[in-house]
């Protein structure tokens, strides 16, 4: 093992980089992945360095760990508890937003692979009566083109009342559609792309009525068991992260008002859009699984990267992102915010490597944009444009 350490001071606790010659996924899956680009080796210094700049822009602390076939690199700086001020560890655990939706949007295209769901069925037929419109189908809700309203635009107007009038509230699915449904649509069914949490709550109701199981049993025997992922829960409507986690601070919306420690809440405003709890060890894993067609047939993920472009550099499939990196790179993943974490979390085409990459606060732009550097750094290498 290689593993170097840069001191940082009180106030920011440390830096840390390890590479580690370990395997970081099941050998099988190495052996008959198939073969990939050549791809620079990661930038560690400037890993660290985009770490330690999303601190440097308000975050209590920020990691990373980067999977490459037989070797991880890991990089952490900062705090996982401001109270205790104990350093920040890539095992930690943490909420992890909307690459929730990925596992959502996993789950319905494995029952599409078993005839039991077809993508471009209109909602309605599964679930009578939800939606004010047939024309929307289930490929329309899992790429954000249904024009469902995002209810969250509405809860989180004011990022610290609005969470704290939802951290321990538990609402039923069906709720959150009504939120959504009090507004009009904001465009007809597949005209446009418009980003809504709506949309996976739809795809949770999906999910339950047609395997007749709860959400967080879908997801535990059809991800979780098989894939090993040993951090991933959904504790809805707990509150708690089990284990070892990184606590989460909410940036409030008036400039010099302090952090709020966000970690303890129900995460019930998201559900199947965003209740996850993970870890960068198994949100790699589940990536790479995922992109190298362990849990879903071949023509299932193609569906799944049939992308609509949503801007010069990223591009939005059925729950999973692609983003265009400033080397020709493009890599496939989500993104997640919630309160108190940002995630990045994506893996090569092949998923030869993946990168997750963390920061436990939310409503802070120059973080999230900052924290983005990780991407560049872990594909790019040092040809990654400055």
């Amino acid at each position: 093992m290689v593993s170097a350490t840069v001191g940082r001071g009180a106030v920011l606790g440390a830096v840390v980089l390890s590479l580690l010659a370990v395997p970081a996924r099941a050998a099988t899956a190495a052996a008959n992945a198939p073969a990939t680009t050549a791809l620079p080796a990661p930038d560690t210094a400037g890993l660290a360095a985009a770490l330690r700049a999303t601190v440097d822009r308000g975050a209590p602390g920020a990691l990373a760990r980067i999977d490459d076939r037989n070797a991880s690199y890991r990089a952490t700086d900062g705090f996982a508890d401001r109270s205790t001020l104990r350093p920040l560890a890539t095992e930690d655990r943490f909420r992890i937003g909307s690459v929730t939706k990925s596992f959502s949007a996993v789950v319905l295209l494995q029952l599409a692979d078993e005839h039991r769901l077809s993508l471009d069925a209109p909602v309605n037929l599964y679930l009578p009566g939800l939606l004010p419109d047939d024309r929307i189908t289930v490929r329309q809700v899992l790429s954000h083109r249904s024009g469902l309203y995002d209810y969250t635009n509405d809860l989180f107007a004011d990022s610290v009342s609005g969470f704290e009038a939802v951290r321990n509230k538990v609402f039923t699915y069906r709720e959150l559609v009504a939120l959504s449904l009090r507004k009009p649509r904001t465009n007809a069914p597949g005209a446009a792309y418009a980003y809504s949490n709506t949309n996976f709550v739809v795809a949770g109701l999906l999910i339950e009525k047609l395997t007749g199981q709860s959400v967080r049993t879908a997801y535990q025997e059809r991800i979780f068991k098989p894939l090993n992922l040993r951090d991933t829960f959904y504790v809805h409507p707990d509150t708690t992260i089990p284990g070892p986690f990184a606590r989460g601070y909410l940036t409030p919306d008036r400039a010099g008002e302090p952090l709020v420690d966000a970690t303890d809440q129900t995460v019930s405003w998201a559900q199947s859009a965003g209740a996850i709890i993970s870890s960068a060890r198994d949100l790699n894993i589940f990536y790479s699984a995922l992109l190298e067609g362990r849990l879903l047939s071949r023509a299932r993920l193609a569906e799944m990267e049939r992308f609509t472009p949503v801007n010069s550099t990223t591009a939005y499939g059925l729950g999973l992102r692609r983003r265009d990196l400033s080397c020709g790179i493009s890599v496939y993943g989500h993104t997640g915010a919630v309160q108190g974490y940002y995630t990045y979390a994506f893996a090569t085409k092949d998923g030869a490597r993946s990168v997750t990459a963390v920061a436990n606060t939310s409503n802070n732009g120059a973080v999230l944009d900052t924290l983005g550097g990780v991407l560049e750094s872990a594909f790019c290498g040092k040809t990654a444009k400055r």
